[in-house]
């Protein structure tokens, strides 16, 4: 039991390096957010030093990971998802469906009634976007497109396009959206139209 317990412990730092990376975020931001001095998270990643819970406490918050999710504890064999939503200033509602850092995140989205004249705030970045409507409508601005998609409806393009997404003012939207990384495509396969029969 206590070897099992010094194997998980062991790797605990590779993974606090790997998900502070993968949020882009420096030894000195991290300290600044969890109260744990820089060099002592520095010492963490490098597995010179064990982590003690009330360290592990904000480190997963500051993830948004559970503490069984930082340390990779063993599957208990209980299937559920750990859904934690994310509540943001504006009223809409991130839940995270990925568990993994890197590669292609799962997020679905809850977005509050909006406003039809709403200006959109286009952003760009890396990478590439797919979105599919669950329920309500969607209001994509891409580009010079200005598209309304409706549930079963589903869009995928390059980020470094100029977007925004909202909803209108005929209530709320949920859409699922696969973010992936450069280089990094998620597709919608569908059969090929039919030609008229020849």
């Amino acid at each position: 039991m206590d070897e099992a317990v010094d194997r998980t412990l062991d790797a605990v730092g590779p993974r606090l390096r790997r998900l502070r990376l993968h949020r882009g975020v420096t030894l000195a931001d991290l300290a600044a957010e969890t109260g744990i001095s820089a060099s002592t998270l520095s010492r963490l990643e490098a597995g010179l030093r064990r982590p003690t819970l009330e360290q592990l406490l904000p480190l997963a918050r500051a993830y948004g990971v559970t503490l069984d999710e930082l340390v990779d504890a063993p599957p208990t064999g209980d299937p559920r998802v750990n859904l934690r939503p994310i509540p943001c200033a504006d009223g809409s509602v991130v839940l995270p469906l990925t568990r993994r850092p890197g590669g292609i995140q799962a997020y679905k989205f809850v977005l509050p009634a909006g406003r039809d004249d709403a200006e959109p705030d286009l952003r760009t970045h890396e990478g590439y976007d797919w979105a599919y409507v669950l329920d309500g409508t969607l209001r994509l601005v891409l580009g010079e497109h200005d598209l309304l998609l409706k549930p079963g409806e589903a869009a995928e393009f390059d980020t470094r396009t100029p977007h925004w997404f909202g909803a209108t003012s005929a209530g709320p939207v949920e859409y699922l959206s696969l973010i992936g990384r450069q280089g990094e495509r998620a597709h919608v396969r569908a059969a090929p139209k039919q030609g008229p029969a020849g």
